[in-house]
């Protein structure tokens, strides 16, 4: 059963009290200062260094590539934090690269051409396998759906169709959950596996009968596809499994830049924060001019997931609910074969970040 967020109400914000301190100038003596003068200059020198720390203006300027797929659920969390200026105030300047699906994405990782990437649920057996960790928890997701053409009404219709899907992505994994609930198996379809943007174009052109596949591309598909009939997304597997969608780095990566990947992520929760806060058409516009893509159709893939917080995130870490996300993952990983054998979620998932990063 998938566990939930507890929904908590929003903490104050400490404010930083300076102590105030008396300048001597008084008793006109040369006299050493008291203890509790002393005491009150250091309070009031720790205060400043505190506020420059907070503000950013004492951290080493960085720059980080960000690789991103172009819809609102990839980025929403990104242009959130770059609009409002939280990365500034980080000192971090990102450079954004779009790619199609998450597997591309580690392989450039992997390449060291990319520093932190974003995945959806498929990508994630990479990072049980060793090959990423997560760095943090973006969303729970229901952007995905498996697809049905005019002729496809019913997942009984599927048998001996064309069904296109994405390997080793979110699309392959809400097929292979939809077989599955239907008694179902690829050998009782015809599997075509091509990459994202030719799916879209697949399934418009009448070239297969259905498809698996992710928002936008879902959304599009059952603007423009006559009769199409939307089989299952993400809920439909609500009791049994959860749709992750997480930031990822390289284990070298993770290993040699702590301090950059806490920033970044204290910088993200921040944008997260302000995203799910009903900030959605601000989050659309920001979105829609990273991926240059009309405005009202990134607005449209609001309801793609539930938007989680970077407090409810650094507050699961803590608690446990993160943890179990990924191990309910990683249990339907193995259950499908796509995993061999169960691994630590603390190996590959840093928790310890998220606390951090949420403080």
């Amino acid at each position: 059963m998938k566990k939930r967020f507890l929904a908590a109400a929003m903490a104050s914000v400490m404010a930083l009290s300076l102590a105030a301190c008396s300048d001597g100038s008084a008793s006109g003596s040369a006299a050493a200062p008291s203890e509790t003068e002393k005491t009150a200059e250091a309070s009031k020198e720790e205060a400043k260094t505190e506020d420059a720390g907070e503000s950013g203006a004492e951290k080493e300027p960085i720059t980080l590539n960000i690789a991103y797929m172009p819809n609102y659920g990839s980025l929403w969390s990104v242009a959130a934090a770059q609009a409002q200026g939280y990365m500034e105030e980080e000192g971090i300047t990102l450079n954004l690269a779009e790619f199609a699906d998450g597997p591309t994405i580690i392989a450039a990782m992997e390449s060291g051409t990319i520093d932190i990437g974003y995945i959806g649920q498929g990508a994630h057996k990479l990072c049980v396998n060793g090959q990423a960790k997560i760095a943090a928890l973006s969303h729970i997701s229901n952007g995905d759906a498996l697809i049905g053409g005019p002729e496809v009404k019913t997942m009984e219709d599927l048998k001996g169709k064309k069904v296109a899907y994405s390997s080793g992505t979110s699309s392959e994994d809400i097929l292979n959950n939809a077989l599955s609930k239907a008694g179902m198996t690829m050998s009782d379809i015809t599997p075509v596996d091509m990459d994202a943007s030719g799916i879209v174009t697949a399934m418009i052109s009448g070239g297969v009968d259905a498809c698996a596949t992710w928002s936008p591309n879902s959304l599009k598909i059952l603007e423009e596809v006559p009769e199409a009939t939307k089989l299952a997304d993400n809920m439909t597997f609500k009791d049994t499994t959860v749709s992750l969608a997480s930031w990822i780095v390289t284990p070298k990566y993770a290993e040699e830049n702590q301090d950059k990947i806490l920033r970044f992520t204290r910088a993200l929760f921040k944008g997260m924060d302000y995203a799910a806060d009903d900030h959605y058409e601000e989050t659309a516009k920001a979105v829609a001019a990273i991926t240059k893509t009309d405005e009202a159709s990134v607005f449209d893939q609001r309801g793609d997931a539930d938007w989680l917080t970077g407090k409810e995130v650094a507050e699961g870490a803590a608690d446990g609910t993160v943890e179990n996300y990924y191990k309910i993952q990683q249990d339907n990983f193995i259950a499908g074969g796509q995993v061999e054998k169960e691994v630590p979620v603390s190996d590959y998932v840093m928790l310890e970040n998220m606390i951090e990063a949420g403080k």
